[in-house]
Order: C-alpha cells, then structure tokens, then sequence
C-alpha cells in the first residue's frame, strides 16, 4: 500500500497459519531463514548490495508464530514457551547478523515490541493489562543505556518476575514508537501522529533533544489547526466557540518562550513547555472532533423521543380499544402543517449556510415529521388520558413501574449477565404471582425449575474457559435421552401416523446428533495428538451442516412435531461448535420455551381470553387466519416483554456478542483449522444465532396459538428495543480499551438492529414451521 517503489515485502501464505499445525513456531522460523538468505544473497547481488547500504534503511520483521501458538495452545502451555525460546535464539543471530554485514559500524538501532498482549485462555481485545502491556525494548545507535535505579514503583510485578528492579523502566504510550523510530532515523515525524517522542530512550545531545520535542509539538499543533480551520469554515461567526487555552496569541506566547529557553540554554524548561503545548493540542484536537456532539445528540434524541411515542399511540389506537375515534380538526391541521414545514426550512437553511455534512441533514430533519405526527394526534392523547384516569390510578403507575423496571434490567444485562439471572429468578415465580399455577400445577413446577436452571448459564464464566469435550458428549447423550421419550409419547399418540415416513425423519436427525458428538469427540482427540483436523471428519461436519436444515423440513407441521425437529437439526450442527458447557444451553432453553408455549394457553384462559385450543393437533399451516386476531390486552406487553428477554438471554446466556473476545477459535475446528476471519466469522455467527432461532420459533407458537397478529407484537417489541437504544446512545464511549470502544458501540447498533433482526428471525421462524418438503410416497397396491 506505499507509494513509490522503496517498499519491498515478502511473507509466507495465509495457509501456513494453521491452529490446528503441530507447530506454528516453524512462522517465525521461516521469517529468520528468510532473512538469513536475504543478507547473503546481497553478497552476489550489486543492485541489492547497495540499497541496502544506503541511509535510514528500516528492515521490519514480523514474528506471528507466537501469536497463532498462543490461539491455538494459551499461553501457559509448552509449545508456547518453546516459541519464546526460538525467537529468542533467532532475535540474536539476527542482530549480530545485521552487526556483522555492516562491520559493527554502531550506526543500527534495534525495537522489539509487540501489538499487543493475550489472556491466559488465548485472546486479546479487552482491556486487561495481560492484553494491554506490551513489551518495548530498544538498543543499538542513537539509543541511551540502561540507568540504574535503587527503587521504582509499579502497580504490576513484572519487573520483580523478570529480576530487573535495579533497572529503570520507562513505559509509553503505543503511539510514542512512531515518533521515537523517525528520531532515531532521521526522517520527520509521520503527519498524522498524535505521539510524544520519548525523551528518556535517546542518548543524544540536550540541544538535540529539545529541538526534537519542539518540532514534536509544532506537528500535533498542526493537526490541531488544520481541525479548528475545519470546524471554523462550517460554523457561522457568532456560534463559533475556540478552544480558549490554545488561542493564537496563547500559541505565539508558547513559541516565544520555548525559542528563548532554548537560546538561554535552559533544554528542560523548553522540553517540558514542549509537553505542556503537546497536551493542549491535544485536548483541543480532542475538542473539535466532539465539537458537535452535544448538538447531534438532542437530536437525536428528539428523534427517538418522538418516534417511541407515535408507535405507542400507533398500538393504541389500531390494535385497543382505550380510544374512541376523534373527528379531525382541518383548519387545526392545515396550520400545524405549515408549522412544522416552516420549522423544517429553517433548520435546513441553518444546516445549509454552515455547509454542513449530508448526514447533519438526517439527524436534524427527521424529528420535524415525527413530531407532526405526534401532535397530531394530541386529541387521541387527550382522550387516552380520560380513559387512564377513569382506571385504577394504582394499576396504571403500577403497570408503568413494572415496564421501566424490565427495560432497566435488560439494558443492565448487556454489561451485567447476572441481570438474566435476577430477570429468570422473578420469570420462575410469575405463575405464583398471577395465580396461574392454582389451574396449572404440574406445569408450574416445571416452568419454575427450567427458569431456574437456565438461570445458571449467565452466571458461568464466559471466556476462560478450557475446552470441556465430556460435557459437549454429554449433552449429545442427553439430547438423544430426550429423543427417545420424545418419540415413545408421539407413537402413543397414534392418530397423528400415516404411515413410517415421518418416525424415519427424526431416525435420521437423532442418528446426525449421535454422529454430530463422535465428530467432536474424534476431532479434539486427533488435534490433541498433533495429528491436524481428519478430513473425514471435515466432510462430515460441512455435509451435516447442509443436510440438517433439508430433514427439518421433511418432519409434519403439527407444533410439538415440528418444534422437536427443529431442535434436533439445530442441536447436530450446534454440537460440531461447541468446546463446553455452552452445548447444553440450547437443551434447557428449549425445555423453557416448550414450557413457555403452554403457560400462555393457560395465561389466555386465566384472563378468559379465549376457549384452550388442543395444543396437540395443532398444526402450524393452518394458524394464519387473520380473522381470529384479538384486540391486544394488557397481558400482552408482558408477552412481548418475554419474547425480548429471552432473544436478549440466547444472546448473553453463554457469551458475549459484543466481544469476539468471548469466542474460542476451537468451536470452529471441526470445520475448518487454518485462519480464515470471514469463514470462522460465520460460523461463530450461526452458532450465536442457533438460540435465536429457538426463541423465534417457540414465539411464532406463541403467537398463533394465542391469536395476536404478529405486527401488534412487532410494535410493542419496537418500544422496548427504541427505549433501549436511547440509553445505549448515551453510552457510547470513544476512549478506553478497544474492547470498552468496540462493546459500547456494538451495543448500540445491536438494539437498534434489534427489531429488523427479529423480523428476520420472524420470517424464518415461519419459514421453519410452516414449510414442509413433501417426498414422493410409494403407494400400497392391494391384489
């Protein structure tokens, strides 16, 4: 990607990065041999001879074998320690290499670092200091010698771990490389750097070093100037607010005084000015990046404001009968009409004269439409008001109280997963609290125990986890348990047969469950021993993938039927990703779910909502009859509320989303082992979205079987997702960890995808129960 044609590179292939190799230090290996045979092929080489022999030459050495045997082995294990052992042997024969090509002329500098650190379970992306510290080493030219000190205070034990207390460590930002590697070359500091060259690292003249740090700060002052030139020229005169501790006079007052300090010799007092006008330029660069962010933010806001509050009165007047229909005023809405459009001409014209971005546009403009169409209907609110206040005030505040509650604990379980907990723990006593399971005994000891035991996944640890391959075999064991009485109550049910057909299907799903677990186990025996990935067992994982979702659709659409294959299919593919405790995730939520659809056919007709239908013969093709739909009652919110609650526990109940540093590149290795982002990606992906489709699917049952049309659902889902995509919006963060940055903002855009994610998990729910792959049947000739 440089320009010109001083950049020469030379790497191995992405297939060499192989996490299931017997050794990935054969990397960096490679890389030293490469090297090695560079050099001495510059010896017959004129042209080559003489590039190499010419000023501010950077040779840069990239060792990515530690990194692939810290993913695939952690890096406590021996293949690990070995590694470190072999860059090190390699590291020396390289500088004394580089020393001896150059006849220990003293003039090559030499950095050892690292991008980052790992975790004792094999990742990085958090915050931790075990991912955070990296190692900066740096000798040779221009480089100062190690000081010795008698005491030095760190928060970490590093220095006592590594017998280097009488040492003096200096530590920097990641940033400060940049600007001390141009130093030691002698090239201009790169453009867009915002480092502080460190000082303590060069053995050179006082002179030399003030002049540095004085340059250091014209450069990030630089940038400063160019974004406040930036923000000046889209802002009208008399809103334009500067940076006050950097105004233009305050900049000359800077350079007068580091210019005389230098002339009088005073190289402390000029570098440590040189600092201080680093940090302000910095600050302020800071100031005009986020210069409108409190503007944006209001509104966008309004926006989500308004847009919440016309779903609600959009549920209200279409799908209750809390309103009666009020006549519209003409006159009233014609003048609100130019109201609003006049209001939107002026915020356009605004944006306009400040020539500001296509995207201001969006954020400012959409709250004048929506706002119209809220006050609008301020009628129907007024009416609405009547009705509320003619209720029990109590229930209503009640009501109120009961929804903000739940809103709260689900935006809470995004960075506490024991909020699941708390929110299951009260799911397990609703049939207590509504008297539900005074009609429903056995069943609400059920729901409860489930609630409970799946109140037990977000308490378990997320990452840091050892692969557990008896606890995935297990859960294959179980499922195939389940299987089998599963089946022994449907032949009981003999009205359901025609014919062996429909028994064959779930045969074949329980024997790719069964193949699913040996697949697994084999895989981790093999990788274990060194042996790499079987190719048997690759084709048989990628043909099981393919095949599961083809027998799914074989099964019949009666609801118990069809839901019990669904699990089945999802459960064969869901063992081949599994490492752990996470292979029985699926099983207790499905166990929820099932339970989940037959609390609400008692929940129906505990609120007399409706005659029981027989869930049994109850057949998923034959539900979609628009004409039973039902006004939407109170009850309902709470339905919708479960259905959010529970897509929000397949998502943290065994990880976190937000964080690839929750996944464990090992669920993917019974497909594939080489590095391959976009394939393992995914496959991560379909397993984060196998509980997904569980929920979804037992909330389509919900759904028709209680007779509510799905797009009142949507709308009330809407609400809760909205109102949790306002806080999110508050929580955003751009400072921190990548870790702190990548999850705030991933949260955000996770709830604000939230509802079109559910659509789709929607269609496909139904895709998945209604749809049935009919075979060709061989008819009986009688004689």
């Amino acid at each position: 990607g440089a320009t010109g044609d001083h950049v020469y590179t030379f790497c191995y292939a992405a297939e060499s990065e192989d996490f299931g190799a017997e050794d990935a230090a054969k990397l960096d290996i490679w890389v030293f041999d490469h090297v090695k045979s560079f050099f001495n092929s510059s010896r017959s080489n004129q042209t080559l001879f003489s590039a190499l022999n010419e000023e501010k030459v950077v040779l840069f050495l990239h060792l990515l074998g530690i990194d692939t045997n810290g993913h695939a082995h952690r890096p406590n294990s021996r293949e690990y320690q070995e590694n470190i052992k072999q860059v090190d042997e390699g590291v020396k024969e390289i500088a004394s290499l580089i020393d001896n090509f150059y006849g220990n002329d003293g003039k090559t500098a030499f950095i050892l670092t690292s991008d980052h650190g790992m975790t004792d379970w094999g990742s990085h992306g958090a915050g931790h200091p075990s991912e955070t510290l990296t190692p900066l080493i740096v000798w040779g030219a221009g480089v100062n010698y190690p000081q010795k000190v008698t005491s030095q205070f760190f928060e970490d034990n590093f220095l006592k771990e590594w017998k280097l207390e009488n040492l003096k460590r200096l530590d920097v930002n990641q940033a400060d490389i940049a600007p001390l590697m141009a130093s030691l070359i002698g090239v201009p500091f790169p453009l867009n750097s915002v480092g502080t060259l460190p000082l303590e690292y060069l053995n050179s003249s006082a002179l030399f070093k003030a002049e540095s740090m004085f340059t250091n700060a014209v450069q990030i002052l630089e940038q400063f100037k160019v974004k406040m030139n930036q923000k000046k020229e889209t802002t009208l005169s008399f809103l334009f607010t500067p940076f006050k501790p950097l105004s233009a006079s305050e900049q000359i007052n800077f350079f007068k005084k580091i210019r005389l300090y230098i002339q009088q010799q005073k190289y402390d007092e000029a570098v440590s000015l040189c600092k201080t006008l680093i940090n302000l330029a910095l600050e302020g660069l800071s100031y005009y990046h986020t210069y409108d962010r409190l503007f944006l933010g209001l509104s966008i806001a309004a926006g989500f404001v308004g847009w919440t509050t016309y779903v609600i009165l959009v549920i209200i007047k279409a799908h209750t009968n809390l309103t009666k229909t009020v006549p519209t005023n003409k006159k009233k809405s014609t003048v609100l009409f130019y109201g609003f459009a006049a209001a939107g001409m002026i915020i356009a014209f605004f944006l306009l004269i400040q020539t500001c971005p296509w995207t201001y546009y969006i954020y400012c403009l959409l709250p004048v439409p929506v706002w119209y169409a809220v006050v609008k209907e301020i009628p129907v609110m007024q009416d609405l008001a009547t009705s509320v206040l003619s209720l029990h005030i109590g229930q209503s505040i009640g009501f109120l109280l009961v929804c903000i509650l739940g809103v709260e604990i689900l935006v809470f379980s995004f960075f506490y997963r024991s909020a699941l907990t708390v929110g299951l723990l009260v799911f397990a006593g609703w049939p207590a609290i509504t008297q539900l399971w005074i009609q429903a005994k056995t069943k609400a000891v059920i729901w409860t125990l489930l609630c409970v035991l799946l109140a037990i996944f977000p308490l378990m640890p997320v990452v840091g986890r050892e692969p557990n391959i008896p606890l995935v075999i297990a859960a294959g064991l179980l499922t195939l348990l389940i299987s089998f009485f599963s089946l022994a109550s449907l032949c009981k049910c003999e009205n359901k047969y025609r014919g062996n057909e429909d028994l064959k299907v779930y045969f074949y799903q329980m024997f790719s469950v069964a193949l699913s677990t040996y697949v697994v186990s084999s895989t981790h025996d093999s990788l274990k021993m060194k042996q790499g990935l079987p190719i048997m067992n690759q084709i048989i994982s990628w043909v099981m993938l393919v095949s599961s979702s083809v027998l799914l659709l074989l099964s019949p659409t009666f609801l118990f039927e069809r839901l019990f294959s669904i699990l089945l299919s999802l459960m064969s593919i869901y063992l081949l990703l599994s490492t752990g405790y996470e292979a029985l995730f699926p099983l207790a939520l499905f166990g929820l779910m099932f339970m989940w659809i037959n609390m609400e056919q008692e929940a129906l007709q505990h609120y007399g909502l409706s005659l029981k239908p027989k869930l049994a013969v109850f057949n998923f093709t034959h539900a979609v009859d628009i004409t039973q739909f039902r006004q939407l009652h109170p009850d309902d919110v709470r339905r919708s509320f479960f259905f959010v609650f529970f897509i929000v526990t397949a998502f943290f109940g065994t990880g976190n989303i937000a964080s690839i540093n929750s996944f464990d590149p090992a669920s993917v290795y019974c497909f594939l082992t080489v590095f391959s982002p976009f394939m393992m990606g995914g496959l991560l992906l379909l397993k984060v979205a196998i509980p997904f489709v569980l929920v979804s699917c037992a909330f389509e049952a919900v759904q028709v079987t209680t007779q509510l049309s799905s797009k009142s659902l949507f709308l009330i889902v809407l609400v809760i997702s909205d109102i949790m995509a306002l806080h999110f919006f508050f929580l955003v963060k751009d400072y921190g960890s990548w870790l702190d940055i990548g999850t705030s903002i991933s949260h955000y855009v996770l709830v604000m995808s939230l509802t079109i994610f559910m659509m789709v998990m929607n269609g496909l729910a139904q895709l998945l129960t209604t749809q049935r792959l009919g075979l060709p049947r061989r008819t009986k000739h009688h004689s």
